[in-house]
């Protein structure tokens, strides 16, 4: 376990709670792990219900007092970023212990695009409506859920919200044309590869007269000085880049291949979540994310001999830990409100939906005959449900009004283009 070493709890009672954390921890990385069945829904909330229950003792004990974090904080704080992508696996992404690894990818993002000074409003409009419905999921969820959990995603939406607030107050007082150049310059900037960008970046340069970019009534534009200097960034980049070739020094090697692979093995899980992602998976891309991310001091990592990375190495390995964060976020918004035991019938329905709108859309089919093969395919998921559930051994996995209504749209997308090719076809009996 990647637990920083920090010190144990000195009272007695709190390391009686910390000997069942851990208890519970290990459970849940166990379960994580074994890939021979599916997540059952009953194994997660027993787990939960008990780590709510060490919580609550947690909370008499400190009772009065105000602690220094200990391990106890930090076997917790795994626990329940453990707990979240569980929920998430069993198809509860709308409740809120849901949201709290959810809270801590957006946290992280926001911290880094708050360093690093470089974002775009769209950047924000994702976070944005995310944070909009976590507010709503944990509104929601005050009666369900402990007032610990509560409190604490409260706590956490609240502060990412006031860390993008203020992110957006730079970014609004932009003025026209600015914002636009300003998308564009973020956008050549978080490139890996800058080589062959120098063209736009000069036919951006071009836009300044005297040095400044104008407004419509020929006025120095509000920002000026911001994007100025962005593209000053940008093109002091485009040069570091070239000179270097990608060339790595070997003391920060290690470190750079292993964050390249986390950004690979993210990027292969973008294009086939549906099929292969398990939402738990994501814990160890994120630890050992949040692992090299703390590594910094003051912002940089030092080599063996306490030296700081140059400025092409601490860029390289802020851009690969900033897009792998973007990654398990996108990831995590993309989870379906379906159990981990229901994904192939829900993902073999969305596949058959996508097929039947194409074929809609192209104009239909000349033969009700060609319809057979989707007809036969959604009657035999049909006859999969017993007493109109989906079961999976004994159990209900979660999701079954998702893929329920999922199933039932296909049925009717299939009548209608059945209906449609009836039309088409001629009444030879006339």
């Amino acid at each position: 376990m990647d637990t920083p070493a920090i010190p144990a709890p000195r009272d007695a009672h709190e390391r009686e709670i910390l000997a069942h954390i851990e208890s519970i921890r290990d459970r849940l990385l166990l379960l994580k792990q074994d890939r021979t069945r599916y997540i059952r829904s009953q194994d997660v909330l027993e787990l939960y219900e008990q780590t709510i229950d060490q919580v609550r003792q947690l909370s008499r004990v400190r009772e009065g007092r105000q602690g220094e974090e200990n391990r106890l904080d930090r076997v917790l704080e795994s626990c329940f970023q453990l707990l979240s992508l569980f929920f998430m696996t069993i198809g509860r992404t709308s409740e809120a212990p849901a949201a709290y690894a959810l809270t801590s990818t957006i946290r992280r993002l926001l911290d880094h695009l708050t360093e690093a000074n470089l974002f775009s409003a769209k950047d924000l409009e994702s976070l944005t409506h995310t944070l909009e419905k976590l507010s709503g999921i944990v509104n929601h969820s005050e009666s369900a859920n402990s007032p610990y959990l509560t409190e604490l995603l409260a706590h956490r939406v609240e502060l990412c919200n006031a860390s993008i607030q203020k992110l957006k107050e730079k970014v609004e007082k932009l003025e026209a044309p600015l914002p636009a150049i300003h998308e564009k310059l973020i956008s050549i900037l978080r490139a890996m590869s800058l080589c062959n960008t120098r063209p736009r970046l000069k036919e951006i340069d071009d836009q300044k007269v005297d040095g400044k970019f104008l407004n419509d009534k020929g006025d120095v534009a509000a920002g000026n000085d911001e994007v100025s200097d962005l593209l000053r960034r940008c093109l002091l980049w485009a040069d570091i880049v070239l000179e270097r070739k990608g060339v790595i020094p070997e003391e920060f090697k290690p470190m750079y291949d292993t964050l390249v692979g986390i950004r690979n093995e993210l990027e292969k899980l973008s294009v086939t979540q549906a099929w292969s992602l398990r939402e738990t998976d994501l814990y160890d891309f994120q630890r050992q994310l949040d692992r090299f991310d703390e590594a910094r001091v003051d912002g940089n990592w030092l080599d063996e001999e306490g030296k700081p990375a140059e400025l092409y190495v601490q860029r390289t390995c802020l851009y690969l830990i900033r897009r792998s964060y973007g990654l398990v976020y996108s990831l995590m918004i993309s989870s379906e409100p379906v159990s981990e035991a229901l994904l192939p019938v829900y993902n073999q329905l969305l596949t058959l939906k996508r097929c039947l709108l194409e074929v809609k859309e192209s104009g239909g089919v000349a033969s009700a005959r060609e319809l057979y093969p989707y007809s036969m395919k959604l009657n035999s998921i049909d006859n999969m449900r017993v007493d109109g559930k989906f079961m999976v051994g004994d159990d209900i996995p979660e999701g079954q009004g998702s893929v329920t209504e999922l199933l039932s749209e296909c049925f009717e997308l299939n009548y209608e283009l059945r209906l449609a090719a009836e039309e088409k076809t001629p009444d030879i009996d006339g």
